[in-house]
């Protein structure tokens, strides 16, 4: 080999090693936490007995809310807010119908700050349109309440360390409405996970996989689908972000440390649009199918997938996969553990168990009950009554005005809400500079190491 070409070898080799993936990773601004300002890590409140509560947004979500809400115990719905005077009055017709007080109603573009303001609320529960999620929630905790914010919990970098910041600073609580965290398989398999059942969980997988044609024009102003129109990315991560994330102790004594995104051309929506409209949309941001993988500090892998368009069964996929056992909800629930994992009182019958193929109907039904997660044993029942994606948002509501009741730490917190959330803005980045790696900020910035599991207060 001639001197040049050698010498020519050794520049690209060092090249590539000093332009690794680590050097191309574009970075993002955490900024510096104020003086005498400390993290909500586990943060409890003074209880409060029978919470106060208003409800903003009382659309496709915000009805259900106030009819499920009438069901826990120590709550009153207060006051209610929408752009509509008409939705005001059907939420107060369900609040008589079961046997409460009417609230008092506020409507118009600007009426929820009249809301955030009142004396005699605890909580602001806020069903809004995306765009205002962030604004309102923001407002409300300056106002010394307490938040609940439905998902996406904010859009964009600013609002999420808006968010963190008044958080921290007023010292209330503000969580993401992610129901899918409480679902019985994916609070079942939580437990399991914690007890070891899988051993090491290396990689989790969740989606958000519904095709929304038939219901893209039950959103007022049509503000999703413009959303997507003008947006590109896992713009809905949560419901896959959320399990995923606790299951691996996010922000737990691990953390993320950067995301790479893909995406297909869009079709699906722009066709919709022209079919329904006969406008010729060219500029069509979102992909039909976004896929996104993080990488953890602990060496940890996260897979999340997000399409609203293609004619494919819904899907959250959840599944763990660990050193010793394997779990997955979509298309099909199940467990692949080996036999010793599951513990000789259930497995007795079942010599051959391994991890290579599911276990049956029956050790599956066994596994479920040995580990339900004790947060839902004394409320499965009530809640599959009162329903709610088969129970899920009750248990939500339920958890949520349980630990302000006892002033407990709650479920989720703030950081969940920035960790699950901040996918919208950064798979943007990544796509828009093709593929890039993307740094995720450590928003409990350094506070991950101080705790070492997921702990929902008893």
């Amino acid at each position: 080999m001639k001197s040049s070409s050698l010498k020519f070898l050794l520049i690209a080799v060092l090249l590539l090693r000093v332009c690794g993936i680590t050097a191309q990773i574009i970075k993002t601004e955490t900024p510096k936490r104020a003086k005498g300002q400390t993290d909500v890590l586990r943060l409890a409140t003074p209880a409060i007995p029978v919470v106060h509560v208003a409800i903003i947004g009382l659309g496709m979500r915000g009805t259900g809310a106030v009819a499920r809400i009438t069901h826990v115990p120590g709550v009153e719905i207060v006051a209610i807010c929408d752009m509509l005077e008409e939705r005001t009055k059907a939420a107060n017709d369900t609040l008589v119908k079961n046997g409460k007080p009417k609230a008092e109603a506020f409507f118009g573009a600007d009426a929820w700050k009249k809301v955030t303001a009142l004396k005699n609320v605890d909580l602001v529960y806020i069903v809004t349109d995306w765009k205002h999620h962030a604004s309102i929630a923001v407002q409300a905790m300056k106002d010394g309440k307490h938040v609940a914010v439905e998902v996406p919990g904010a859009l964009t970098m600013k609002e999420i360390w808006d968010i963190i910041d008044t958080s921290e600073k007023t010292r209330k609580h503000c969580m993401m409405l992610e129901n899918c965290v409480y679902d019985f398989f994916e609070l079942t398999t939580l437990n399991m996970a914690q007890q070891g059942v899988f051993g090491e969980i290396l990689h989790a997988e969740g989606s958000y996989i519904h095709g929304l044609q038939p219901y893209w024009n039950e959103y007022w102003n049509n503000w999703r689908m413009e959303y997507n129109k003008t947006h590109r990315g896992d713009i809905y991560p949560t419901h896959g972000m959320g399990p995923a994330c606790l299951a691996l102790n996010i922000h737990r004594g691990d953390k993320m440390n950067f995301l790479v995104s893909m995406d297909t051309k869009a079709v699906g929506n722009p066709a919709f649009i022209k079919a329904k409209t006969g406008e010729d949309v060219k500029d069509f941001r979102n992909g039909d199918h976004t896929m996104t993988m993080i990488r953890t500090e602990m060496g940890k892998t996260i897979q999340i997938q997000h399409d609203v368009t293609s004619p494919r069964p819904y899907s959250r996929m959840y599944q763990l996969s660990g050193t010793k056992g394997f779990a997955n909800k979509y298309p099909n629930e199940g467990y692949a553990v080996d036999s010793k994992e599951v513990g000789t009182e259930i497995s007795k019958n079942y010599q051959n168990l391994n991890a290579e193929e599911y276990v049956s109907e029956d050790v599956k039904k066994a596994l479920m009950e040995k580990y339900k997660n004790p947060i839902v044993k004394d409320i499965e029942e009530m809640a599959k009554k009162v329903g709610g994606h088969g129970g899920m948002d009750f248990i939500m509501d339920y958890r949520l005005f349980h630990c302000l009741q006892q002033g407990l730490p709650l479920d989720m917190d703030v950081y969940d809400l920035a960790e699950w959330s901040c996918l919208s803005p950064l798979t943007e980045i990544s796509l828009d500079h093709n593929s890039a790696p993307v740094e995720i900020p450590d928003f409990t910035r350094g506070g991950w190491k101080k705790l070492n599991t997921v702990e929902f207060s008893k």
